[in-house]
């Protein structure tokens, strides 16, 4: 690689590192947290979770549950499990029949407990685990459309970018740096071999999300509707076929149906022909006529096939299969790619173990995402460089490294504020878990700042965000009842495994905010002149 090339990679690398690194840490610090989204919801809630998407869900007093406050006559209901909680997504179409109701004249979407049938809107349903996974895609910024989705997709693309210039870069010496490390050196080679040491520890992790998240930014912003105008000529439903997504759906026959049809019966029925299935769209069209169907959707277990999807539609009268999509086997290259993708950047194929391996990792990149800083910032700390230039560089930092590491103590206020104070599942509650984090955040930011310390800002963000932490299981307890203890002999793993989970990373960062100490400046030494005689003792006295 000639100088140029290396010259104008690094700058590149540099440069797109720099402009990214405070939207890509949130990403990856919310993005780690959101991981564990089905626990915190599970522990938030106090709902243990015992079965695997829609397995086990008694749809037929679901439908009853709804019809008793809604008209549903001709509407398609969909029953959609995307994660593994207690809660089911509710989607209902507007009624086929001409003479419906009003009410049943719009579409309408709610959660619905699949175990006391309790219904929820979305401000009502919020909670922590789903502010931390929306965070992590800056869907707070969503004031202008999609404009959150995008700034995560162009971070997402420029990490990308940095990820493979890095790499480039570092080829040559990519191997003798990685075994590098000199912890009492001065300070720029110190933060230069942690972030190669560390970056290259973490580079498939780093390029999966890389990848994986623009794909999953740019597929979503291709569904905004300036693009389905422009593309598809307004026709939403000619870009869902082509993307894979939706039903053609069924057309009604306009007479009642005389007797009930039981749903149990026919997601039994799929499942009694594919073995390690588990359901997780239930579809049924023109409820209560003699023309409904009932659509059965789902995955394959991943130890059973890692890019299946299967689909069986019955109708429902004579509960007839007229459409069947075999899970295991003959996978299309649109599902297969989708599925891997997704998979990849869920991590939710290896169970809980992999989750807390790319928590980890996700952890190590934030390190890497700060270590780059100081290196920039330590490179233009000397006196070649002017003094207002310096000093405007040190501010960048004090601001930046305030606003990162501030997210550590705020985010374990938001556990313990809402578990101690929020208990009502009321349209509030998403106001109240802004206002917790955000506020907190903000105060957090702003005195670190202030202090324009970094190794203040380092040490004590990690210290207030350890001792703020331990209290999560205490106030757990002390609310719900839901001790460490109970929780673990009673089998409510998930509510159990978030204590712990905040107890052991109290524990870990601690530690290491307690053994931080500040780098003391090196002293130079004065240099003794001395005779040749001198040197040649020195000399012998060496050998």
């Amino acid at each position: 690689m000639s100088n140029r090339i290396y010259n104008v990679l690094f700058n590149t690398h540099t440069i797109s590192g720099i402009v990214i690194s405070a939207a890509l840490y949130v990403i990856f610090f919310a993005g780690s947290f959101s991981f564990f989204r089905d626990e915190i919801i599970s522990w938030e809630r106090n709902e243990p979770v015992k079965e695997v998407g829609l397995n086990g869900t008694d749809f037929d007093r679901l439908l009853d549950t709804i019809s008793l406050g809604e008209p549903v006559y001709g509407r398609d209901i969909t029953f959609n499990q995307y994660y593994e909680e207690r809660r089911v997504n509710v989607s209902l179409t507007p009624s086929k029949d001409t003479l419906a109701p009003k009410e049943a004249a719009t579409s309408k979407f709610f959660y619905m407990d699949k175990k006391d049938f309790g219904t929820y809107d979305y401000f009502s349903n919020y909670s922590i685990g789903e502010f931390l996974y929306r965070l992590h895609f800056f869907a707070q910024l969503n004031f202008f459309g999609t404009s959150g989705y995008l700034l995560a997709g162009l971070v997402a693309f420029f990490f990308l970018f940095a990820v493979i210039t890095g790499v480039l870069v570092h080829w040559n010496k990519i191997v003798t740096n990685f075994y590098n490390f000199r912890p009492r050196a001065k300070l720029k080679t110190l933060w230069t071999d942690a972030h190669t040491t560390l970056g290259i520890l973490g580079l498939p992790y780093q390029f999966v999300y890389a990848l994986t998240g623009t794909y999953l930014i740019i597929s979503t912003s291709l569904m905004a509707p300036p693009v389905v105008a422009l593309l598809y000529d307004n026709d939403a439903g000619k870009m869902y076929q082509d993307f894979g997504i939706g039903n053609a759906g069924y057309a009604m026959n306009m007479e009642k149906q005389e007797s009930p049809v039981s749903v149990n019966a026919l997601v039994q029925k799929t499942k009694n022909e594919w073995k390690d299935f588990e359901v997780k769209t239930v579809t049924v069209y023109n409820y209560g006529d003699t023309g409904m169907h009932v659509s059965v959707e789902g995955v394959p277990s991943n130890k059973m096939d890692f890019t299946g999807k299967g689909k069986m539609v019955f109708e429902a009268s004579t509960g007839e299969v007229v459409y069947e999509k075999s899970p295991f086997g003959n996978t299309s290259y649109l599902d297969g790619a989708v599925n891997v993708l997704q998979k990849l950047h869920f991590g939710d194929f290896g169970g809980l173990g992999l989750r807390i391996i790319y928590f980890i990792l996700g952890m190590v990149s934030c390190f890497v995402i700060i270590s780059g800083v100081m290196i920039w910032l330590v490179a233009r700390d000397r006196k070649s460089v002017s003094e207002k230039k310096r000093r405007f560089n040190a501010w960048l930092v004090w601001i930046y490294l305030a606003i990162c590491l501030s997210m550590y103590p705020a985010t374990a206020l938001t556990f313990v504020g809402v578990k101690a104070f929020v208990h009502d599942f009321d349209p509030s509650r998403i106001t109240w878990i802004y206002r917790i984090f955000f506020y907190s955040w903000l105060l957090l930011s702003v005195l670190f700042t202030v202090k324009r310390d970094n190794y203040f800002t380092n040490k004590y963000t990690l210290i207030s965000g350890s001792l703020i932490g331990f209290l999560v299981p205490v106030v757990n307890g002390v609310v719900s009842g839901n001790w460490m203890w109970i929780t673990l002999s009673a089998g409510d793993y998930g509510i159990f495994f978030i204590d712990a989970f905040w107890i052991i990373l109290s524990v870990t960062t601690l530690i290491v905010g307690l053994k931080l100490k500040r780098k003391q400046a090196a002293v130079p030494v004065k240099k003794v002149k001395r005779s040749p005689q001198e040197k040649k003792h020195a000399l012998i006295e060496e050998v």
